[in-house]
């Protein structure tokens, strides 16, 4: 799945307006940006203030105010913008400093200006990745709030439009969908919005109780009726009354069950075990199956006339196959609600994490995915979450892909550039981890350890936003 082009801005800020013309021209030919230039600190705040750049690129020594004091004031309003320092002769501890309060990148003047292309990109791309991630935080808090559900797919509310045009009736109503699609939770949402809401739902896993059993806890009992009834019990229909019942994975039910349910749907009414008289009951039913009834019914397993009593209207769950798009809406869901639960809020996903659940096949649909950004937040070591991290049991990955084990499984579907692009990126950081972790974040000892100048490892670090005080004890 492609992200939608967006236009890539860059403010370039400098009091020398030979450099202003130089820099607009090299940035916007060779990096397809449209750059705007400041002669100042505050002539460039006015600018971003209307104008929102993804990257600035600003020089540290200027008349009025510097380079340092307008980044400040820059981040107060705009967390998530990339900025580049550019330092002349002396200034190199003020761009130090620049870099400890957050800025991307710097360089010393006279530079290369393929360096400062190379450099943009690279800041460009940050700046998406961080405000993609605030948006996809707010998606989540609204739609969460609305009904539980997390997504914005249009199979997705279509599905949640049905469900509120459905609340207000009494209809029976029977969801289905594979495992892990979020029946019950489609089943509380309807619940939820109806005129029911102010009682408990009531839910039954009918495959997991034995037929007696079933039977019992479904339709109640007098003392006496069999060997244990040693007192009446009302059953968990007469518990619904004046609420909601979901049977869940209704296929499953034994056909002596089944006949007993119908009369509960035609009649509105039970009779206990044990009991010659019936009562009556208010009780919504909602039953859910990942299972073929049609078929079931050919075969004998089903009773026909129960299913048309139960399919008055039908809402189909939609696979994680069929709502691509909402896969990065419920990973950031689900790794919120993890950091939350094991503490570890300060974890985040690499952009190739991301797309590495984009092709990855869901069998288990959102209850794989789940459990997969579960497991990733209790054993990722460092504070992104890496390919690495989500597969899992590589080896059963590797038989349902049909392709090598490892993390490369996740970039075979891509263009030969692109895949060669992620691969190396997934690589390099994987690789300053490795030499970061193994020097307990000292810079020098693990140049000296990859056998390359200290300089070029921090360019390594910035540029993938690797930090080495992560690493140190």
């Amino acid at each position: 799945m492609k992200a939608e082009k967006k236009e890539k801005r860059v403010l370039v800020v400098d009091d020398e307006r030979d450099m202003l013309i130089l820099l607009k021209k090299v940035i916007a030919k060779k990096c397809g940006c449209t750059v705007q230039v400041a002669e100042s600190g505050q002539a460039a705040l006015d600018i971003a203030e209307s104008w929102t750049p993804d990257v600035v690129l600003t020089d540290i020594k200027m008349p009025g105010m510097d380079g340092l004091e307008f980044l400040q004031r820059l981040h107060e309003f705009d967390q998530t913008v990339s900025s580049i320092i550019m330092t002349g002769y002396g200034t190199i501890e003020m761009a130090v400093q620049a870099l400890k309060e957050g800025a991307y990148d710097f360089f010393e003047k006279p530079f290369e200006n393929d360096k400062i292309v190379h450099a943009v990109d690279r800041a460009v791309e940050r700046t998406q990745l961080l405000r993609e991630n605030v948006q996809l935080h707010n998606l989540l808090v609204k739609h969460h709030k609305e009904t539980g559900f997390v997504g914005r797919s249009k199979k997705l509310n279509q599905i949640l439009d049905l469900l509120a045009r459905l609340a207000p009736s009494k209809a029976t109503v029977l969801i289905r969908g594979e495992s892990g699609t979020g029946k019950e939770l489609a089943a509380r949402a309807l619940h939820d919005m109806s005129n029911r809401a102010d009682r408990r739902m009531i839910t039954v896993n009918c495959p997991a109780l034995p037929e007696q059993i079933l039977e019992s806890e479904l339709f109640g009992y007098k003392k006496g009726a069999f060997t244990g009834a040693d007192r009446d019990k009302d059953g968990l229909f007469l518990e619904a009354n004046g609420s909601t019942i979901l049977l869940d994975e209704i296929a499953d039910i034994p056909v002596s069950i089944q006949t007993k349910l119908l009369r509960v749907l035609q009649e509105k009414e039970i009779q206990p075990l044990g009991q010659t008289r019936t009562y009556p009951v208010d009780v919504r039913v909602i039953a859910s199956t990942n299972q073929n009834l049609e078929e079931k019914i050919e075969r004998g397993e089903f009773r026909e006339d129960l299913y048309y009593r139960l399919n008055v209207v039908s809402v189909v769950m939609p696979s994680l196959a069929e709502i691509p798009n909402d896969i990065p809406l419920l990973a950031q869901h689900f790794l919120e609600l993890y950091c939350e639960e094991h503490g570890r809020e300060e974890l985040e996903f690499m952009p190739e994490a991301l797309q590495c659940l984009l092709r990855r096949p869901w069998r288990g649909n959102i209850r794989e995915l789940q459990n997969t950004i579960n497991r990733a937040v209790l054993l990722c070591n460092g504070d992104l979450i890496t390919p690495h991290d989500l597969m899992g049991d590589e080896s059963e990955f590797s038989r349902e892909s049909g392709g090598p084990m490892g993390t490369q499984t996740c970039f075979l579907h891509l263009p030969y550039k692109e895949a060669k692009e992620e691969v190396l990126s997934y690589f390099t950081r994987s690789y300053l981890a490795n030499i970061l972790t193994s020097n307990q974040g000292n810079v020098s000892a693990a140049a000296r350890q990859g056998g390359m100048e200290r300089q070029a490892l921090q360019r390594l670090i910035r540029r993938f936003g690797v930090e080495a005080r992560e690493y140190r004890p």
